[in-house]
């Protein structure tokens, strides 16, 4: 994808930042300063963090390319937003997690219970938003915000029952991410289409677009963790995923490249349930060796330049563009 190569514009900057103002200025303020406090100040803590708002950029981008005005999709691009806070606060309680972009989870600064609760509220809160999207489409939206629910809880069902196997293929991790992570994705360019009239065919074409994008965005995830320097600031180190025994496309797939020693140490990753940080450097050497960050980044540039065509079929230029240079900058991001 040429797009994604290039620099992105600073014209697409200016504008990305200001949706992103507006998304962060209007989560805010989406939810009540009311009581009980125990459940609506855990939402709108974890809707201040430093997210990236990539859903519901998406799906306001989405709206663009294909009538050049995002308006009507606001209130699908805060749902999708806060659907997936919700899947975030109850993933991070299966995972016992304690930080979150360097900031407490919401079960660790108060309790499960009150975790729990709070992520059934978002839930039913992202409906009411979708329920205010003033579209013909509107049962349309419904049943595809549904089936992406549905779709999400069983991709971390999977990946919660691929951390209890010892062996998992390719085709199984890819197609548990498309479930955990791609259909969200998907959904939000599609939503966000649906809401600015889009065809069913230009509906279609965006939550393609989105599947492949999606795939891309987190075998990304799976490279920048070997390959990206510590950063506190955002609460991430090298080989992370490899030092908490992560099944990923990386993990996987080299050992399906490496034979005898190297297959032994990396399969030892898995095997151990993680591995130590002063050995996280001999695993990325393995990487380089046998050609698996080679193939990720493959993987990427094929999905991305299949994006591209498939993006060149709606109808606003204006809008296309500026979808192609927003996944650009998230494949160019460090963190």
């Amino acid at each position: 994808m040429s797009e994604v190569q290039n620099p992105v514009s600073n014209a697409h900057e200016k504008k990305y930042a200001r949706l992103k103002q507006t998304l962060d200025r209007r989560l805010q303020s989406l939810l009540p300063q009311t009581e009980p406090e125990t459940l609506y100040k855990p939402a709108r803590y974890i809707l201040s963090g430093n997210g990236k708002r990539i859903r519901p950029m998406l799906a306001l981008l989405a709206a663009e390319s294909v009538s050049g005005d995002s308006k009507n999709a606001m209130n699908l691009a805060l749902a999708v937003e806060v659907l997936h806070n919700f899947t975030l606060i109850h993933d991070d309680i299966m995972d016992n997690a304690d930080l979150r972009h360097n900031r407490e989870t919401v079960h660790k600064k108060w309790d499960a219970n009150i975790a729990i609760l709070t992520g059934d509220m978002m839930l039913a809160f992202a409906y009411r938003l979708v329920l205010k999207t003033p579209s013909e489409n509107l049962g349309a939206i419904l049943g595809i915000f549904t089936e992406s629910v549905i779709t999400v809880c069983e991709g971390q069902a999977f990946d919660k029952e691929f951390e209890l196997r010892s062996k998992v293929s390719i085709d199984d991790y890819l197609m548990m991410i498309s479930k955990k992570t791609g259909r969200l994705i998907a959904a939000s360019l599609e939503l966000g289409g649906l809401a600015a009239g889009a065809t069913q065919a230009q509906a279609k074409v965006l939550s393609r677009f989105g599947e492949l994008i999606g795939q891309a965005f987190q075998v990304q995830d799976d490279l920048l963790d070997i390959m990206a320097a510590d950063n506190a600031k955002f609460g991430k180190r090298m080989g992370g995923d490899v030092i908490e025994g992560k099944k990923t496309f990386l993990l996987l797939k080299g050992i399906e490249l490496t034979k005898g020693k190297e297959r032994a140490l990396l399969q030892s990753v898995i095997d151990g349930k993680g591995i130590a940080a002063s050995r996280v450097g001999e695993v990325k050497a393995i990487y380089e060796k046998c050609g698996v960050l080679a193939e990720a980044k493959k993987l990427i540039a094929q999905n991305a330049k299949a994006a591209e065509k498939l993006v060149m079929k709606l109808p606003n230029k204006n809008g296309r563009d500026a979808l192609l240079g927003f996944t650009a900058s998230v494949m160019q991001r460090e963190f």
